[in-house]
């Protein structure tokens, strides 16, 4: 198994602490209606916090029908939350598992900086190029950028 890491930032003109929310403990209530196209439906054993096992089940025609995600954990004060996908996915057969560590920073305009480290368990001996880590991110925009549309078209939402 082999280890690779990869750090990537983004920009998004939602404020962090709601961008948080959307994305651990509202994301299963936003993530169906804010990214319909993509997502059909969030199950959460218990709470969506430290250990907890998070099914993100996709809608028909999506590239994979689910993926799960362990919780590692999170913190509302600095915006930050970590987490590893465990199943399903892009993991595909190259790929033990990813884990994330997130968080949002503020901007000056009242936006966000998500920053991002990644680290990418290679099952065996398979090698994970960064155009491939690309793609990935890529493909993680289905969801990400609709939630921040729905945000800003719904400034009541994870207030």
């Amino acid at each position: 198994m082999g280890v690779f890491s990869y750090d990537y930032e983004t920009t998004s003109p939602v404020a962090p602490a709601r961008l948080f929310k959307a994305f651990t403990v509202e994301a299963p209530k936003v993530w169906p209606t804010a990214a319909h196209n993509a997502v059909k439906s969030i199950e959460v054993e218990a709470n969506p916090s430290s250990g907890s096992i998070v099914k993100i089940n996709f809608v028909e025609g999506f590239p994979f029908q689910y993926m799960k995600h362990q919780i590692g954990g999170h913190d509302e004060n600095n915006f930050s939350y970590s987490y590893s996908l465990i199943e399903g996915g892009p993991l595909g057969d190259k790929l033990e598992k990813i884990s994330y560590e997130n968080k949002f920073e503020a901007t000056a305009g009242g936006g966000s900086i998500c920053k991002s480290s990644m680290k990418f368990y290679t099952a065996g001996d398979n090698v994970i190029t960064e155009d491939e880590i690309k793609a990935r991110i890529k493909g993680s925009e289905t969801v990400y950028k609709p939630i921040e549309a729905y945000l800003l078209a719904n400034p009541e939402a994870c207030n």
